[in-house]
């Protein structure tokens, strides 16, 4: 039998052509068209937004005592007054560590007679024991801030000091004050806050949907209205975990200089974070119908023929936006007019 012939394959379906619409040349003169090519271009985006000094959180300092007394002297009683470090606060009077002292000079006293003792065996076992109260005393002095400069000037005096005094333990600004001339103070009552202004920080706030271009590191330029001309270069070193949900905005913090203070906490700047994007492929962000359902350029096909084609847009930048899908380099997108031509085109059925 002869053999049964083979179906033949059927030709592919041609593809649906692409609608288009025809403007003539006299008419794209007359509603003012113009085209753009699309182009690979380095694009740098800048983020524009405000910010507020505050202080850097790093040196700033709580002054507390640890022991139970009363205020019977104030060296520093106001607030916003500059102090060194090491300066003096504030003299306390404390029942409990004048009463530690005393124990410390009859400790110190039994150790000089227990060496007076003639019999070798006693004065060494009396020196041993006075040795460990005499370490264990001077422990609890320490733990109570007692330094052991002053320890030795008990030693040496023979006489407890009556006050304790508090000191600064950096240089700065008194932000805060509690302390009041007689007042009784307890264990862990704050009686300072002393704040380094040498450098302070910048908080701003960027908005939810510029949150995934910021970085640790990203270069900013901060101005303030108060020193018109002036500009401070800084970087972003922290960006806060949190967002707000009334601003919808996060937080981002920079470190900057001041030298003579003339940059006061509670302050506004304006600041304006530069981000470099890379080169990406981009067109004029006119050229782009953003229709609310979704985004269309008209490709310029040549001889008047204009093709309505869907994109995926990316980052904006500076007038200029990323087309991620939808077009190649090179093709000539309508940048002007092209609400004109978009009309015409909904008019004719072209674009639904």
């Amino acid at each position: 039998m002869p053999p049964e012939p083979q179906a033949q394959p059927q030709p592919e379906a041609e593809q649906e052509e692409a609608p288009t619409i025809e403007i003539p040349t006299e008419k794209q003169q007359m509603i003012g068209v113009k085209t753009t090519v699309a182009s690979v271009r380095p694009l740098l985006k800048v983020i524009r937004t405000v910010g507020r000094i505050t202080y850097d959180e790093k040196k700033l300092a709580t002054v507390n005592t640890k022991i139970e007394g009363w205020i019977e002297r104030l060296h520093v009683d106001y607030t916003g007054r500059y102090v060194k470090r090491g300066e003096p606060l504030a003299e306390i009077y404390s029942p409990e560590l004048f009463a530690t002292q005393q124990e410390f000079l009859n400790v110190v006293k039994w150790a000089k007679q227990g060496k007076d003792i003639k019999e070798e065996r006693v004065s060494s076992l009396l020196s041993k024991d006075a040795g460990a109260m005499l370490s264990a005393a001077k422990q609890r002095l320490k733990l109570w801030d007692i330094s052991d400069a002053q320890i030795r000037k008990i030693e040496e005096t023979g006489r407890p000091i009556r006050t304790l005094t508090l000191y600064s333990p950096v240089s700065g600004y008194v932000i805060q004050k509690t302390a009041v001339q007689g007042m009784r103070v307890m264990p862990g009552d704050k009686l300072f806050d002393v704040v380094d202004l040498s450098t302070v920080w910048v908080i701003s706030d960027i908005y939810e949907y510029e949150i995934p271009l910021v970085k640790i590191g990203e270069r900013a330029l901060i101005s303030l209205s108060y020193f018109p001309g002036r500009e401070w270069s800084s970087r972003i070193d922290y960006v806060y975990p949190t967002l707000s949900g009334d601003t919808r905005t996060a937080k981002v913090r920079f470190t900057i200089p001041n030298p003579g203070g003339r940059l006061k906490p509670e302050m506004f700047t304006d600041v304006e974070v530069k981000i470099n994007m890379g080169s990406r492929l981009a067109v004029p962000e006119d050229a782009v119908i953003d229709t609310g359902v979704r985004r269309i350029v008209y490709v310029d096909k040549g001889e008047g023929i204009f093709e309505p084609r869907e994109v995926t847009t990316g980052v904006k930048t500076d007038g200029m936006v990323e087309i991620v899908k939808g077009l190649k380099a090179g093709e000539k997108v309508a940048s002007a007019a092209n609400f004109l031509i978009d009309s015409e085109a909904r008019l004719k059925g072209v674009v639904k």
